[in-house]
């Protein structure tokens, strides 16, 4: 809630007037937070590379399949109407990667929660620690899905519950790990990966070709800059870690 919170009123007070600017700090964040924090931690465990890799592929798919249906659905609701939606299809290019994105947070949430629990399980001033690191690194990513989220249309208000609805699974996972933590400590690499997969997606998917469409150098530039400044932000939020 502390993350979400703070990532929201960054978001919707310094962010909201270059929301399509700030989509390029987004595409930083969540890659690096994919290929640079996320997929090496899964891949550092005892888990198999060859399933994880399955389940990376997996995960692709699984996102490429949900937004064919996305886009099905919209084609079947608007195929007989009589109406031209040339400028509703860009809309909803942008508000499929919203659902996306939501799906892939709240698994990444899920195993926060996981973490959080064996931490304070093994000394409760390293789950202190730990909880707030992992607040610390989720406020970059949430603005990076705020901002994924007022792209794609929705409201302050509707972006801001679910978000905090998806930061609630971290709850469910530190229940779950608390619990069964033998079990459910051999599921994290899996979910880390899983995870992983639906934020590069969105980014490689969805939001870079939106970014494209503006190809000029005056763009280019900022566009560049704002994904080195989304990296170097995870980079040094997750040093050391």
């Amino acid at each position: 809630m502390v993350s979400i919170t703070a990532a929201a009123i960054f978001s919707f007070t310094l962010l909201s007037k270059v929301v399509e600017r700030m989509v390029s700090l987004s595409v930083g964040i969540m890659l690096s937070t994919s290929l640079l924090h996320a997929l090496p931690e899964a891949f550092e465990s005892k888990a198999d590379p060859r399933t994880l890799f399955a389940t990376l592929l997996g995960g692709l798919l699984a996102f490429f399949l949900l937004e064919k249906v996305a886009l099905l659905r919209h084609s079947h609701h608007h195929e007989h109407d009589g109406h031209h939606h040339a400028h509703g299809h860009d809309a909803l290019q942008a508000g499929k990667a919203g659902w996306m994105i939501l799906i892939g947070d709240g698994m990444h949430n899920f195993t926060d929660g996981i973490l959080i629990a064996a931490a304070f399980l093994a000394n409760p001033e390293l789950g202190i620690v730990t909880g707030i690191a992992i607040i610390a690194h989720e406020i970059p990513q949430e603005i990076g899905d705020f901002i994924v989220l007022l792209n794609a249309g929705f409201s302050r208000l509707r972006a801001y519950l679910f978000n905090l609805l998806c930061s609630m699974l971290a709850v469910a996972g530190g229940l779950l790990g608390y619990y069964t933590l033998d079990r459910a400590s051999g599921l994290i690499p899996y979910v880390l990966v899983f995870a992983s997969s639906g934020f590069i997606y969105i980014a490689v998917s969805d939001l870079m070709p939106q970014m494209q469409r503006r190809a000029t150098v005056r763009e280019s530039i900022p566009q560049v800059l704002l994904i080195a400044l989304g990296v170097g932000i995870v980079l040094f939020l997750t040093h050391g870690k």
